[in-house]
């Protein structure tokens, strides 16, 4: 096959350490040569990786995706060598390239489809994209925790005999908040705690004054303690998350402004699209459908 890039390399990425396979001109039957070289994975030695590959000449480079362990040899790369592209290629189109020999090693066969240019790289975010979506993605998963441990409280108090959510829509409520607070300062008295309710839940006095009588003891006192603790903990930790985003998203204002006039998507969401596909999606993904893939 004809040979597009000269001299070029491939990485095989361990978790300790990385397998380096270089391509370029030699006395090989077909002109060509292979150099081969390990390096452990601290940065500093991925580093000096990168500087090695840019001092013979190496203009591409390619590595299988192996999750985490891909990432710090990625920007060492980048951020050390002098290249003009290196590739993260998604390991299952690595294996469905046809002529896979089991007997060479994964960096020698990535450098030889490299060189013949049969290898595509995988979508990889710029650092301020890559960032913003780190913060976004934990703060969903808070958010999702925050959903789980008011479950939990819930279940607490139903063991207790307690049907707030059998009158109200939720207990993650104003109301419901002072009511359980007054349960675990050992108000037991239905009616008294029902005359906690704010607003629109004063209409439903007669019902809570029944929901909350129960078997509520010092046990689902502590219980609830420690869930609605966790719960004002993982709040506060949404609350500094949404800073932040609104801090990474500044520079995509516009963008982001122009997403949340699509039905259904806020400011919170068209961040979190941002974060995802960056704010200009035209300059990494050729059509709707590579997009959608």
């Amino acid at each position: 096959m004809q040979v597009l890039y000269e001299r070029c390399a491939a990485v095989d990425v361990g978790k300790d350490v990385i397998a380096v396979a270089v391509r370029m001109p030699g006395d090989g039957p077909d002109g060509r040569a292979t150099v081969k070289r390990t390096f452990k994975t601290f940065y500093g030695v991925l580093a000096e990786a990168a500087q090695w590959l840019t001092s013979l000449g190496v203009t591409h480079v390619a590595m299988e995706a192996t999750g985490i362990y891909s990432m710090p040899v990625y920007h060492a790369l980048i951020e050390h060598g002098d290249f003009t592209q290196v590739l993260v290629c998604n390991a299952g189109h690595v294996k469905n390239v046809p002529g896979r020999k089991t007997d060479l090693a994964d960096a020698d066969w990535l450098v030889h489809l490299l060189e013949c240019g049969l290898l595509a790289g995988s979508f990889i975010p710029p650092a301020e994209i890559k960032a913003a979506r780190d913060v976004f993605r934990y703060r969903t998963k808070v958010a999702q925790q925050r959903v789980s441990e008011i479950a939990r409280l819930g279940n607490v108090l139903q063991d207790a005999g307690i049907k707030i959510d059998s009158v109200a829509s939720s207990i993650a409520t104003k109301s419901g908040r002072a009511m359980i607070e007054a349960l675990i300062d050992g108000e037991r008295r239905g009616p008294v705690l029902a005359e906690l309710a704010r607003g629109k839940m004063r209409s439903k006095i007669p019902d809570l004054s029944m929901a909350l009588e129960g078997r509520f003891g010092d046990h689902h006192a502590l219980m609830c303690r420690l869930h609605l603790d966790h719960i004002d903990h993982l709040e506060a930790m949404i609350t500094r998350l949404d800073a932040q985003i609104e801090a990474m998203m500044a520079p995509f204002q516009p963008q982001r402004d122009l997403l949340a006039t699509a039905p259904g998507i806020g400011q919170l969401a068209a961040a979190g699209v941002i974060a995802e596909i960056t704010a200009s999606p035209a300059e990494f993904f050729a059509t709707a459908a590579h997009l959608a893939s």
